[in-house]
């Protein structure tokens, strides 16, 4: 039984014995979507990365006949911690929480975990870290993938935007717009980027899909960004609008579903033991 077969692609919307049927049947392939709760300047929404993992999870599985974990809705923002409605998780701690979901879905059969992570970067180094030690340590026969828009979209972000983009920038606004209208306060769009290379001396880029200088990872601390960034935005996203939404998440979809078809064929070395080598005699 394949999820489109299913009232629901959600687990949490399926009875255990539907959750069965479905391993039973499937590639056993399951997505899990991981974002977070922080501000998104005055026109995002502070879950705005959560509905953007969601969003691409279940059209993904939709289309492909997949399952969908719950969304993982704190993340790894303490920089965003000085802006009311941010919620954040340590960094050791998201990595324990994503260990402990994926022993679970392990434990049932599911052997193709896939995260989908909306929250651009910087949940990258727990997710990655905490997947990459349980398939080395613990489920080797788990093929595990963490998918971000910063990856996804790189080949078709430059064509689409009509500013620089970074933090609460237009494209991640208007694919929220696109699937959520009501969320993003059209109202309150801004028209100004931060100084980055007063800021950040030249090191940190000021486009995440453009190109970059040379450069330095620069730590700041949420007094820091609240201090340069009085409303949280750091580039503008007064071009928001439905089309290049549609455009953005519709390229991320299609390139998710080619994963996912990939998933089901492979058969290469990734996810299987190797067996011990005879010893020699």
């Amino acid at each position: 039984m394949s999820g489109s077969q299913l009232p629901s692609v959600w687990i949490n919307e399926l009875t255990w014995q539907e959750v069965d049927a479905y391993l039973r049947r499937e590639s056993r392939i399951v997505l899990l979507p991981a974002g977070t709760t922080e501000q998104h300047g005055p026109a995002g929404p502070c879950g705005l990365d959560t509905y953007v993992a969601i969003a691409l999870a279940e059209d993904v599985a939709r289309r492909s006949g997949v399952l969908v974990a719950p969304p993982l809705w704190y993340g790894d923002s303490s920089h965003h911690g000085a802006f009311p409605g941010t919620i954040t998780l340590r960094t050791e701690t998201l990595m324990l929480v994503v260990r402990d979901v994926c022993r679970s879905l392990a434990r049932h059969g599911f052997d193709r975990i896939v995260i989908i992570n909306g929250h651009k970067g910087a949940n990258l180094p727990a997710l990655t870290s905490a997947v990459r030690n349980l398939h080395e340590e613990e489920l080797p026969q788990v093929l595990f993938a963490v998918a971000d828009p910063l990856h996804l979209a790189r080949s078709v972000a430059a064509r689409i935007k009509d500013a620089r983009e970074h933090h609460s920038g237009e494209l991640e606004l208007s694919e929220i717009y696109h699937k959520f209208p009501h969320l993003i306060r059209t109202d309150r769009l801004t028209h100004e980027a931060i100084d980055f290379d007063g800021i950040f001396g030249g090191f940190v880029g000021n486009d995440l899909f453009g190109p970059g200088p040379d450069g330095v990872e620069v730590v700041w601390s949420s007094r820091e960004q609240r201090a340069f960034t009085a409303d949280g935005s750091f580039t503008p996203s007064a071009g928001v609008s439905a089309d290049k939404g549609k455009r953005y998440h519709d390229h991320m979809v299609d390139r998710l579903c080619q994963f996912v078809d990939w998933l089901r064929s492979y058969r290469g070395p990734i996810g299987r033991v190797p067996q011990p080598a005879e010893a020699p005699r």
